[in-house]
């Protein structure tokens, strides 16, 4: 009985938080965010134009914790499969600055479905703990030894930003 009232609970919650983002965003999306978030074979939803007009607002890379606090009282879960169909579709990609913590920043636009050109330096500032992409500074290509094949790349350099070292 009282795990059927806490399911319950949860699903009355689940649909008010819902509501209140189809009322804030008047239930019309920005055209082009809609045209973006279509481009790359995404359903725009309500909950996916919110998440993708934060992150365009953003100047830096920002993880799920900043996320969900600038997008409260949405749903953790929601934003984090919402995070990763922008990574699966070539939206937005995960930075791993060190901090043990991902961190999300949009993709270039020749980014595509499974497949990412973001190769490009990140910069973790020691200071304000922000994370910043570099795409003028491209990762240079790296000759492996036969029979290697690398998945990924990331290369992140520390120190101090612009803003914090005034």
């Amino acid at each position: 009985m009282i795990l059927c009232w806490l399911t319950w609970r949860n699903f009355i919650r689940s649909v008010k938080i819902n509501i209140y983002f189809c009322l804030r965003i008047n239930t019309s999306m920005d055209p082009r965010t809609e045209q973006k978030l279509i481009s790359k074979n995404i359903n725009p939803t309500a909950m996916r134009g919110l998440v993708l007009d934060f992150l365009l607002k953003q100047t830096s890379a920002i993880s799920l914790s900043d996320i969900e606090k600038g997008m409260s009282p949405a749903d953790r879960i929601t934003i984090y499969r919402t995070l990763k169909t922008f990574e699966e579709k070539g939206l937005a990609h995960t930075i791993d600055d060190g901090t043990g913590t991902p961190k999300y920043a949009l993709c270039l636009d020749d980014c595509g479905a499974n497949e990412h050109h973001d190769m490009h330096v990140h910069f973790y500032c020691i200071a304000c703990k922000e994370t910043f992409c570099l795409p003028d500074s491209k990762i240079p290509p790296i000759t492996l030894p036969l029979r290697f094949s690398s998945l990924e790349m990331n290369l992140v350099v520390k120190g101090v930003c612009d803003q914090c070292a005034k």
